[in-house]
């Protein structure tokens, strides 16, 4: 991969700013199979997001930001993902965390931080998972003070700043605060060996008395939470980010394919055809798994511009409005993960055996979504939706819905 790629002009539309992302894709895909395999840390793939303008894309314009809405970040992690998954993830991560102060801050505390985030282009990252219990955060006079280990801190060892989340001593409260990257007694741990989405530096981190000031801890004021429902978004809005990056690394998996299917693969010789383009199951297979994406990426624009319309008032969130969109993004979810896994899986019934060799690197496309579809089990996303057709019965707020 090229790290001299510059960009001269800088976007103005949603429709440019996904263009661009798909130039920033085409860069990725030069050597993506390459790269996956070499699991190196992805430093150059980071400052080519930087330099593409993509890191900033959710950012102010009065402080450089490119002030763009969540169904363009959306689609820029689906141009990214269908290049490399591993740096679609980290991009959609990255816009999750960035976005974190506005979902669960003061107004204050998110303005603060997303003009220096913007104007300093930061790179997110996040040492977060409130199912476990396994950061204390103490009080020590003005401060707050982070100690304990997560088992995953995905993009944090390529990260400028990073999401901390830990439990209040004493209490059931979940504390979350931005702090820098390098800060003494964060240690991130080269322990990422999946088999799949290799680059997201997605190893465990420790943390040792890792501190930050009461005042950047988000949505506390004079040390009291003050929740809103909008605080709940957090956990459609990431999912939405799993959604498109699985549609996208499905699109990379059939763009791929086509190509060898078109240039490399042979007929059968039973077929009756000279070329397997022509072969009537290869046809098929290409037209179902395609309209099978397609339904699936409509699916998925759709359902971001539903929540867009509460990202854009959200001391107008209710519990209902809130339900109802969970339930819309769960649909998505089971939807995107059924269709990457059934299209990465099905591209070798029509690339035939020799697409199978090492030097294709097709296997990368369903090790990707196979790892991170397992991230939470998808039958509980059917369940909500099956839960709210029969009973019109509304998800609970949770950390997974």
């Amino acid at each position: 991969m090229s790290t001299a790629t510059r960009w001269t002009t800088t976007p103005a539309t949603a429709e440019e700013w996904i263009a661009r992302a798909a130039e920033a894709a085409a860069v990725l895909a030069t050597d993506a199979a390459a790269r996956d395999k070499a699991g190196a840390t992805p430093h150059a793939e980071v400052r080519l997001l930087k330099d593409a303008g993509l890191v900033t894309l959710l950012g102010p314009t009065e402080h450089g930001g490119a002030g763009q809405d969540w169904p363009t970040a959306y689609r820029a992690v689906r141009e990214i993902a269908k290049a490399d998954g591993s740096i679609g993830q980290l991009l959609g991560y990255h816009y999750l965390w960035f976005w974190a102060a506005r979902l669960v801050g003061t107004r204050e505390q998110w303005q603060r931080l997303e003009a220096e985030a913007t104007r300093e282009a930061w790179f997110f990252g996040g040492a977060v998972n409130p199912r476990d219990h396994d950061v204390t955060v103490t009080e020590d006079s003005d401060d707050l003070v982070f100690t304990g280990a997560k088992t995953f801190s995905t993009g944090s060892r390529v990260s400028d700043v990073t999401v901390l989340e830990g439990v209040l001593d004493g209490t059931e409260l979940h504390v979350f605060a931005v702090v820098p990257s390098a800060s003494r007694g964060l240690t991130f741990h080269d322990d990422w060996d999946n088999i799949g989405q290799r680059l997201t530096e997605s190893g465990s981190v420790t943390i040792d008395a890792v501190r930050a000031p009461w005042t950047d801890a988000l949505g506390y004021v004079g040390k009291e939470f003050r929740p809103r429902t909008y605080n709940t978004l957090n956990v459609p809005t990431i999912q939405l980010v799993f959604a498109n990056f699985y549609l996208g690394i499905a699109a990379g998996a059939l763009e791929t394919a086509a190509t060898y299917t078109r240039t490399k693969s042979r007929s059968w010789l039973h077929g009756g055809h000279d070329r397997a383009t022509d072969e009537p199951y290869v046809i098929d297979v290409y037209g179902d798994l395609t309209a099978k994406l397609w339904a699936a990426e409509a699916l998925a624009d759709a359902v971001a511009l539903e929540g867009q319309r509460l990202h854009d008032d959200p001391d107008a969130v209710t519990p209902e409005t809130r339900g109802a969109f969970e339930v819309r993004v769960a649909a998505v979810k089971a939807r995107a993960t059924d269709v990457a896994l059934e299209a990465t899986n099905r591209i070798f019934e029509v690339t035939g055996a020799r697409a199978t060799a090492a030097s294709e690197g097709l296997d990368r496309f369903w090790r990707n979504v196979r790892t991170h579809t397992l991230h939470d089990p998808v039958a509980y996303k059917r369940r909500e939706v099956g839960r709210w057709v029969l009973d019109a019965e509304l998800p609970e707020p949770t950390w997974y819905s």
